[in-house]
């Protein structure tokens, strides 16, 4: 049985409110994933954290966009372990690796998929601060799967599109591989012995 994660991180501040460029220092509001064990999108609010981490722990492979850089840093002030050390793939780094720049996600699901983003990460700090929290789970669950469906498309495809600075549609290959099942041990992390 397939027991990959693609989940993403809302959080309730941004980098200028903490005064630094440290995903560290943001607080989160709130983590959607999506289970591919049980075929469902779930949410966690910062105080569900801990129901989170041991399905994070179980899972063959964390999936996410830009994870390395900003989700796993964000997230490691909540967990007592080293979510570094968790097997994950970051689609991001992945492209960006193969083409020498970064791209955004936006760019990429709106040339691969055909549809973007449904906003910002400025406006789920907006619904957080306004107390809207199904509209930041909406706006999360949407992000995690235009992930999965990037994913997807890149492990049938080996490949993922985006929009370049001409905007034009631009092709980049991503040859993919799903873990095959039963290769990844399940392993806690964030219980001491």
């Amino acid at each position: 049985m397939r027991r990959e994660v693609v989940f993403d991180i809302e959080t309730k501040n941004t980098f200028q409110d903490v005064g630094a460029y440290n995903p560290s220092l943001l607080e989160v509001s709130l983590v959607g994933a999506y289970f591919y064990e049980t075929d469902t999108y779930e949410s966690f609010l910062e105080e569900d954290l801990p129901k989170l981490w041991p399905r994070l722990e179980r899972a063959d492979r964390i999936i996410g966009y830009n994870i390395l850089g900003f989700d796993i840093p964000c997230l490691q002030s909540y967990y007592t372990g080293e979510l570094l050390k968790l097997p994950s793939l970051d689609l991001m780094a992945e492209i960006a690796n193969r083409l020498g720049f970064r791209i955004k996600l936006d760019d990429v699901a709106k040339a691969t998929l055909g549809i973007g983003k449904s906003g910002h990460g400025l406006q789920a700090v907006e619904f957080w601060k306004k107390g809207e929290i199904q509209k930041l789970r909406d706006y999360c669950l949407q992000d995690v799967k235009i992930t999965k469906d990037v994913y997807e498309y890149a492990l049938t495809h080996k490949e993922v599109k985006y929009v370049d600075r001409m905007g034009q549609v631009q092709t980049c290959p991503l040859p993919l591989e799903p873990v095959p099942d039963g290769q990844q041990t399940s392993f806690n992390l964030s219980l001491g012995l």
